[in-house]
């Protein structure tokens, strides 16, 4: 069974840094693209970051370039989000997704990722 599981998650003050992880079971992260979005409630899923199978990162978001990066530990079938200098408007609930090809899309919606996580909740709050 594929399954995509985040973790990290917690609760963060602003200007704190954070790293979120999605690990993988079922297949090999390595050979696909992996994209991490966010959501509040009320509101759809946002396109965060991306890496492809090659180790390319892709904004999705003005809002987070400079402060998140994106990166990949294959012999650990792991991807990782790691976000400094966190923003009130950062909180969210944060999944990792894949349209199981290798490159990334910031066009793409979120009909065409084919495996999601359940999320992992980040707080930014004093």
């Amino acid at each position: 069974e594929v399954q995509l599981v985040e973790s990290g998650g917690g609760l963060v003050q602003p200007g704190g840094s954070l790293r979120v992880s999605c690990g993988a079971s079922g297949f090999t992260l390595s050979s696909y693209a992996i994209s991490w979005f966010r959501q509040v409630p009320g509101k759809g899923r946002e396109g965060v970051l991306c890496i492809s199978k090659h180790g390319d990162a892709t904004a999705f978001s003005d809002s987070v370039k400079g402060r998140f990066t994106i990166s990949r530990d294959n012999s650990k079938n792991t991807v990782y989000l790691q976000m400094s200098n966190l923003k009130l408007e950062d909180t969210a609930v944060y999944y990792c997704a894949t349209d199981l090809g290798p490159f990334c899309f910031p066009q793409a919606s979120t009909d065409e990722y084919d495996y999601w996580g359940r999320g992992t909740q980040v707080t930014v709050s004093s």
